[in-house]
């Protein structure tokens, strides 16, 4: 979840506090204290405590051992149960250009059960089209535009560092954080991607763990969010 103090429409709150409200209000609701939670999920007690109180950034793995402690599933835990979603989370591009490739990436997705929608372009061109002539673009910074591109740096086209100075270049899509998949043996596009301003790098074919680490490593969760509709 973001770090830069992005609220949440609906509620004016910062996304982590959101869920720790949920995970709080559940735990509440069952009559357990923090010390009984953190023991059925494995976890310390004071990491429920930050949790709980909005402060502390909580992992994929950490949700997934909380939804069971609290006897949830990880949708239900990440919803308000009286009035819908708790919070519009972050989306996902995927811009694969090798089917194998797309097919492997996209079933370690569902193996991990994520609930995002994610979108998924196949060549540069294609890419800059979503990301510069779609309605989202035009209705001004991170209205409903990916906040994570997996970009593959073997795209047709147009090259992927190409369109990768173009997303750093362009005023309402330069926040997005771009991860380049990378599955060949040199590492001159890697370096390259890096000076341009990719967040990180991961190699092909894609490990969940290794990329749920990344995605510690930027400071949000969004793998396991119901991800808001597009207009």
């Amino acid at each position: 979840m973001e770090g830069n103090g992005k609220r949440d429409s609906a509620r004016g709150k910062p996304l982590v506090a959101s869920l720790g409200a949920s995970i709080r209000s559940r735990r509440v609701r069952l009559g357990i204290s923090q010390e009984t939670l953190a023991e059925r999920a494995g976890l310390h007690r004071t990491y429920i405590a930050g949790i709980e109180g909005g402060g502390r950034n909580i992992t994929l793995k950490s949700i997934e051992k909380l939804a069971q402690a609290l006897d949830l599933s990880v949708g239900a835990l990440l919803s308000d149960s009286d009035s819908g979603p708790a919070w519009e989370t972050p989306g996902l591009l995927l811009a694969e250009g090798n089917t194998k490739y797309l097919q492997s990436t996209l079933a370690v997705f569902r193996e991990a059960r994520l609930l995002n929608k994610i979108d998924v372009v196949r060549d540069g061109q294609a890419l800059l089209d979503f990301l510069f002539l779609n309605d989202a673009h035009e209705g001004g910074p991170g209205a409903r535009l990916p906040q994570i591109l997996l970009l593959d740096l073997n795209l047709p086209k147009v090259r992927a560092l190409e369109v990768l100075r173009r997303i750093k270049a362009g005023k309402q899509v330069q926040s997005i954080h771009v991860i380049v998949l990378s599955g060949g043996r040199t590492d001159e596009p890697v370096g390259e991607a890096m000076r341009l301003g990719a967040a990180a790098c991961v190699a092909k074919p894609l490990d969940f763990p290794e990329f749920s680490k990344i995605m510690a490593g930027l400071n949000f969760d969004w793998a396991l969010c119901q991800a808001a509709p597009r207009a």
